[in-house]
């Protein structure tokens, strides 16, 4: 039971990194904003909390392994209808503004200034026919009905396993038991984070598409790689997890010692039936409202349940948009983003998670002595997240970014669209917002190698005296850049382990501030409530502050806004931070009043 139980662990996590590594693609694919991305991320708690109750209560009575296999079932589900959409919706057509000239393999000059005296009316017109064809627009609901579904199905997993558990190993292994879930769990969001990374890498339509006739590499803020391949792998490992709790019996033999001291009993389950049966249950369910009113009129507990809340709420939304971040910031693909956050963030917080649990044991931490212990922990690893302010990059604001600025003198005789986003990166080290508005009039080779020649707006450039060539894409960050985000991954690193150091004893800290028989209660109650009021509006107000700081959107074939192609640097920085770090400050005068009523 426990090898079964420790792979649907990782199956869930696995399946659960993997959305969270795909949300700057499918932001891309769908032309999405980011709190809209934010409010899809968040469904999945949604399916979770629609269930909890229905599954705490009814589960223990059913037939718990069997339960687990549905549980897993409808995860696969849930994850094979996320990747439909791509399997429907056509090819992924990024905005470029040599549509008509990718179609032929030339190899013949092309140019891109007199190419829009033409199409400026057929481009207009060839994408007003393909509006009506164009099914992505709402494309993305089976994403969110999809993450919805495995919220679902991930609720009966953690409850029914862990209470299974409970009853029938030895009392002294259940600890060993539920550590050793854990610590397998954690190789789910690693696994992810380097699938994600992997998927990231190959284009989203590979096999299909002539992949030399690409113009866009994986840096390109249009680049949407292979996003559903992750979901597909993530579906087959949940359907696997499903199998094994098929074959096994309701109950096991209890071992020797008398069991009539365990009153484990899941309170956080009846607040669903009453309403069903609510005469049997009438004496049952004032019990469950003076235990409810016990827990929450207990100080202790509930100045917790704020510090936590103010917490995790920093938390969520920090780890959804932390790829997003690195792209933005440094200039990395969403590859590499997913590569290095599975590589150097997660090992070193398993770490501090395990660490802290045997430093608590070997210096038989009271409940004084855990409060202190994680308070200094999370407090020093706040002020090291700090240091992040300060090693951010600028970006090379693209010339012309602003609509009205986009003509000058240099482009005025050529005839460009203003809106399209395909970024060519002069000689001279600035990035202009097409070839056509660079005031190029030649370009040789093809794909992703054309470089354009003439550029007149180079020339403009007085101070220019080189090459007027330019080449596909965004110019790169700076040299110090580079250097930048290694100080970037090593402030992480450290901070996570430290916050993760405290991660353990906090936790044990909620079991000690409360009555024993109400323990399961408190538990149920805090994760409904780091679910209801951060898992789920986190992500979108993150994601609704960071659309601020967008400072060129995209377009779609019809005209309508797309994906943001380029953010302010440093509004993201401060604005991401910023966020992130005032919603933790106060958690730490509420740690204060925490310890003073715990002396008390």
């Amino acid at each position: 039971f426990l090898a079964a139980l420790s792979f649907s662990y990782l199956s869930k996590t696995l399946s659960g990194t993997i959305m969270k590594s795909s949300i700057t693609q499918i932001e891309r694919r769908f032309d999405l904003t980011s709190s809209t991305v934010g409010f899809i991320d968040g469904s999945f708690e949604m399916g979770n909390l629609l269930v909890i109750a229905f599954v705490s209560y009814f589960g223990a009575k059913l037939h718990r392994p069997k339960v687990i296999a549905v549980g897993c079932f409808t995860m696969a589900l849930g994850s094979l209808l996320v990747a439909m959409p791509h399997f429907f919706m056509g090819y992924y057509k990024y905005e470029t503004a040599s549509h008509t000239a990718s179609s032929g393999n030339l190899t013949s000059s092309i140019n891109p200034c007199s190419l829009h005296q033409y199409v400026n009316k057929t481009w207009l017109e060839i994408s007003q026919s393909g509006c009506e064809k164009e099914p992505s627009s709402h494309m993305w609901i089976y994403i969110l009905l999809g993450n919805l579904l495995r919220g679902i199905g991930e609720t009966p997993i953690t409850p029914l396993g862990i209470s299974y558990l409970d009853d029938f190993a030895k009392e002294e292994d259940v600890p060993v038991y539920v550590a050793c879930l854990h610590t397998i769990a954690m190789l789910g969001p690693m696994f992810g984070f380097l699938l994600g990374s992997l998927c990231a890498k190959l284009y989203v339509d590979i096999g299909f598409v002539d992949l030399g006739s690409i113009t866009i590499t994986p840096r390109d803020s249009r680049w949407v790689g292979a996003w559903w391949l992750g979901f597909l792998i993530g579906g087959v490992t949940s359907f696997l997890a499903a199998i094994p709790f098929c074959f096994l019996p309701k109950s096991l033999k209890k071992p020797e010692e008398a069991n009539n001291d365990k009153t484990s009993y899941d309170y956080s389950a009846v607040i669903m039936p009453c309403i069903f049966q609510s005469q049997l249950i009438y004496p049952f369910l004032s019990d469950f409202y003076t235990s409810l009113k016990k827990v929450l009129s207990n100080r202790m507990y509930f100045t917790f349940l704020c510090c936590s809340l103010l917490q995790f709420s920093s938390f969520i939304g920090f780890l959804t948009y932390k790829p997003k971040y690195m792209e933005q910031q440094y200039g990395q693909s969403t590859s590499k983003s997913n590569f290095l956050i599975g590589l150097t963030s997660l090992p070193p917080v398993g770490i501090g998670i395990f660490l802290g649990g045997l430093i608590m044991k070997k210096y038989k931490m009271s409940i004084i002595g855990a409060t202190k212990f994680a308070f200094t922990m999370s407090f020093l690893a706040y002020t090291i997240t700090l240091l992040h302010f300060f090693v951010g990059c600028e970006n090379h604001k693209p010339i012309p970014y602003h609509e009205n600025s986009v003509f000058s003198e240099c482009n005025s005789d050529c005839k460009c669209a203003s809106n399209v986003w395909d970024p060519v990166c002069g000689d001279n080290g600035i990035t202009y917002v097409s070839a056509c508005l660079a005031g190029c009039t030649t370009s040789v080779g093809h794909g992703k190698n054309t470089v354009f020649h003439n550029c007149s707006c180079l020339e403009a450039n007085s101070s220019w005296t080189g090459n007027n060539s330019a080449t596909l894409g965004q110019c790169p960050k700076s040299e110090d850049c580079s250097m930048k985000f290694i100080y970037y991954t090593v402030i992480q690193v450290i901070s996570g382990f430290c916050y993760a150091l405290g991660g353990t004893p906090a936790y044990m800290i909620m079991f000690r501030c409360v009555h024993p028989e109400l323990k399961s209660l408190a538990v149920g109650l805090y994760t409904l409530i780091m679910r209801m009021l951060a898992g789920i509006p986190a992500p979108v107000y993150f994601g609704a502050l960071i659309d601020k700081t967008c400072l060129k959107w995209g377009s779609t074939s019809c005209g309508r806004r797309g994906a943001c192609r380029l953010y302010d640097s440093s509004a993201y920085r401060y604005v991401y931070l910023g966020l992130s770090a005032v919603l933790r400050g106060p958690s730490y005068l509420i740690a204060i009043l925490f310890f003073i009523l715990i002396k008390k």
